[in-house]
């Protein structure tokens, strides 16, 4: 630091016996610079880069961005599951009356005939009737297996069929699958169904509609007689919506695509 300074020297007359002196007086750098300035040097070198500092935190989210285009439509996926039978259709409305046809020729005159020596023969065919009868009788209850109660016929069809065909075949016969509605049916199939050496039938219960409320398949509740197998129903595979009778009489849900033999019922005309 650069600095004009002034001295002062005092000359000091001292009287005999005292030290005659004469010195500069010495003062500090702040005392002997009444004014200085401090000018700027010349801009240094740029230094080294320092190190790398630590990672700082993360920021706060930004502000939600514009939406995407649309992406390009995916692959078909897998099939999924078969879906439960939807519920069977009302019986559709009868046909119109097809126009009548063309009249047939006229036929040839008839001949005289003596009636009264056939009469005899009629009868012996009216008692041959009521033989085929009775031996039609035997052959459905015996040979053809067939069971009747005071209003029905039963019918176990031997072709392994799923619900749905089970019940339109059993419709084309002119019944349906049969409804155990009472101790005394519901004993006779399963007699039936062991009679023949089977395991089990599909019969006219299901709860395809409504789960867990099962019905006949004329739309009436199941609800006077029940004979389920203990346990059951319990819808195990999550499909479990028609109904099967096994050889003991126990009622059991199954899956309504099960392919198995089905009892057929039929109402007895009433003369």
């Amino acid at each position: 630091m650069l600095c004009r300074v002034t001295l002062y020297v005092t000359l000091l007359v001292f009287l005999p016996g005292d030290i005659y002196s004469s010195e500069a007086e010495n003062r500090s750098a702040s005392d002997i610079c009444s004014t200085h300035t401090i000018l700027p040097g010349p801009q240094g070198d740029i230094g080294e880069n320092g190190d790398t500092g630590e990672t700082g935190k993360q920021g706060k989210e930004g502000p939600k961005g514009l939406t995407g285009d649309k992406g390009i439509i995916g692959n078909v996926g897998d099939h999924g599951l078969i879906g439960k039978i939807g519920p069977i259709g009302s019986k559709g409305d009868k046909g119109y009356t097809g126009r009548p046809g063309l009249p047939g020729e006229k036929g040839k005159p008839g001949t005289f005939c003596d009636c009264g020596k056939y009469r005899k023969a009629f009868g012996q065919v009216d008692v041959k009737v009521s033989q085929l009868k009775s031996s039609l009788q035997f052959v459905k209850n015996v040979i053809a297996g067939i069971r009747e109660t005071e209003e029905k016929f039963f019918y176990i069809i031997k072709e392994e069929c799923s619900y749905r065909e089970a019940l339109t075949k059993c419709r084309k016969r002119g019944g349906t699958l049969a409804m155990p509605k009472d101790q005394r049916t519901n004993s006779l199939i399963a007699d039936y169904i062991s009679s023949l050496g089977l395991l089990r039938v599909f019969i006219g219960i299901n709860d395809i509609d409504k789960e867990k409320q099962f019905m006949y398949v004329d739309n009436t509740p199941v609800q006077n007689y029940s004979s389920w197998k203990v346990g059951e129903p319990n819808d195990g595979s999550g499909y479990e919506d028609c109904v099967e009778m096994l050889s003991s009489g126990a009622w059991n849900d199954v899956d309504c695509h099960l392919t198995i033999y089905f009892v057929c019922e039929f109402n007895k005309k009433i003369k």
